[in-house]
């Protein structure tokens, strides 16, 4: 049996035929889990609600209201927390994109005058074991309570009143410039939550 002779007709063919099945293979999967995605992504919202929030008994991610400021990529989305339809606080999403590695996305609970209840961290990607430790209790709780008001987000070296992450100042400054934007879209914004009949 004679063997074939390769040309480059027949490479580029089977190359074709191989990166056709394979993207084909692809879609196919990622069609499959974009469902299971979007539901872990909601019920990481849900999850960080729970933590950032006071008591609430309404449906906050049905509720949500989404603003467009230039600060940022995607929209800022403030969650109004209502007990027995009284407005008890807001969680509201902030970002920045200059953490370490890029994007430090929070999710911040303020009560109704602006004061920090919690902090959850959506998204980071910073070093592990020195960016990573935002998610700390031991660095969080430094924020709780606190109003941006009158408490300076800023590292300490740089003038403001929070202590950084060792080795990290660079990630304690992103996360900080998150919590800011936050806040500042809640206060812009706290009209549109706190309903005339509250």
């Amino acid at each position: 049996m004679k063997k074939k002779e390769s040309t480059l007709i027949n490479m580029v063919l089977v190359l074709f035929v191989i990166t056709l099945a394979a993207g084909l293979s692809l879609g196919y999967v990622n069609d499959l889990t974009l469902e299971p995605k979007a539901k872990a992504r909601l019920a990481k919202k849900v999850n960080a609600l729970k933590t950032v929030l006071p008591q609430f008994n309404n449906a906050p991610v049905s509720e949500v209201v989404k603003v467009k400021i230039e600060q940022a990529k995607d929209s800022i989305e403030l969650y109004p927390a209502l007990q027995d339809s009284v407005f008890v606080g807001a969680a509201v999403t902030g970002a920045s994109e200059r953490g370490y590695s890029g994007l430090v996305k929070v999710m911040v609970g303020f009560e109704p005058d602006g004061t920090i209840k919690n902090i959850a961290v959506l998204e980071q990607k910073e070093t592990p074991g020195l960016g990573t430790k935002m998610k700390s209790e031991k660095f969080v709780k430094q924020f709780r309570g606190k109003n941006p008001a009158s408490f300076n987000l800023k590292v300490k070296k740089e003038g403001g009143e929070v202590d950084a992450l060792a080795g990290a100042t660079i990630s304690t400054r992103a996360f900080g410039e998150a919590t800011q934007q936050a806040y500042d879209a809640y206060m812009n914004n706290k009209e549109i939550l706190v309903k005339p009949n509250n």
